[in-house]
């Protein structure tokens, strides 16, 4: 078991590996990373401890941000929205949270829960409920072990919230999605509330360290000149897919979320092929020109910016950007029966089984 202190400092490698390892999703890193590192520097550093050191009666609680990412760009959280969510829950629960939780590993939604931290004195609990970022809030691994998504507050920047209970958590999604977009298209949430027993069953373990390790990687390898993918797919057991150039790029934004498809043209060792990467909030797809898949969800797809080796989310595609794109295999979780029924390619309304990248990555 380990415990570890996150300063201030620590929200820079944080940042850049929730943004790596949020597969494209998971809103934009900076704004996470200002908004934690501030409310370090007001309340004190983060305690992150081990999963095992929760007592199994302690109240722990998912905080996290709902909505498109790309809506957050430009419509700026008020700063204490997350922490507002989680004091109407506790007054609805009647007790105090003991802990908190990432919901999911990437970008605004690994820095957040940080924030929220600082300004509880609460400890953080190193692991996550997805090991990468999905768009909708059932996609947990808690869904599985049987968690109830409910009662949950959702918080805007206005200062409206509710309280919401539902009979399942795809009904939690339907009706917390339905108010999100009339909160602005994002909003911020306290979720998931569960009991320490529960929270180690249903856990990914560990991954706020992978994260942060992640991100010192990234930082290490960029001031040596070197572009991160070699050494991100020597740490991860990943795959290089393509480097190639986007060319066209289709995105929308309805129903809370951000919807679309880039279209690449190869470069350097692809030159000559096309690709493509369709994504709702994160990468769900990677084709080859032919349509033959090269990674699909639950897999992670992850983009590196070619030339500077910075992560890239989905709301940073543009015409012209260059980028690696590598894949990693997903949690074992995902990859079971109850797993793909929440995250799979059939589940997003893809005409394609899910096949382990490793298969994929050898048959290419």
């Amino acid at each position: 078991m380990t415990t570890f202190t996150v300063s201030a400092a620590d929200m820079e490698p944080i940042a850049l590996g929730g943004a790596f390892l949020g597969t494209g999703g998971g809103g934009d890193p900076h704004i996470g990373k200002l908004m934690a590192r501030a409310a370090i520097e007001q309340y004190g550093p983060v305690r992150v401890i081990d999963a095992e050191e929760v007592s199994d009666d302690a109240l722990c609680v998912p905080v996290a941000m709902m909505g498109a990412p790309t809506v957050m760009v430009e419509k700026l959280p008020r700063g204490d929205e997350a922490r507002e969510a989680l004091t109407q829950l506790e007054t609805f629960l009647g007790r105090k949270a003991d802990a908190l939780i990432c919901i999911e590993a990437g970008g605004l939604n690994s820095t957040i829960p940080f924030a929220v931290a600082a300004a509880t004195g609460l400890p953080l609990i190193d692991g996550d409920g997805m090991g990468r970022a999905f768009p909708e809030l059932q996609m947990v691994s808690f869904t599985m072990h049987g968690v109830a998504a409910t009662p949950m507050v959702i918080a805007d920047e206005k200062g409206n919230s509710s309280v919401i209970n539902t009979i399942s958590n795809q009904w939690t999604e339907k009706l917390a999605r339905a108010q999100t977009v009339e909160m602005g298209g994002a909003a911020l949430v306290a979720i998931y509330p569960m009991q320490g027993a529960r929270m180690k069953k249903g856990i990914l373990r560990n991954t706020l360290s992978l994260i942060k390790e992640v991100g010192e990687t990234i930082a290490t390898e960029r001031a040596q000149n070197r572009n991160p993918a070699e050494a991100l797919i020597a740490r991860l057991d990943g795959r290089r897919l393509f480097t190639a150039r986007v060319v066209d790029i289709e995105r929308r934004t309805t129903g809370g979320f951000a919807r679309g498809k880039a279209i690449l043209k190869g470069v350097d060792a692809d030159q000559g092929r096309s690709f493509s990467v369709e994504f709702q909030n994160e990468f769900l797809i990677a084709r080859d020109g032919e349509g033959t898949a090269l990674a699909t969800t639950p897999d992670l797809i992850c983009a590196l910016d070619a030339d500077g080796g910075l992560p890239i989310t989905t709301e940073q595609l543009r015409y012209g950007l260059a980028l690696s794109f590598i894949g990693m295999p997903s949690d074992p979780q995902w990859r079971t029966k109850a797993g793909l029924d929440l995250v799979g390619p059939r589940y997003f309304g893809y005409d394609q089984d899910f096949v382990p990248l490793e298969q994929l990555t050898k048959a290419a």
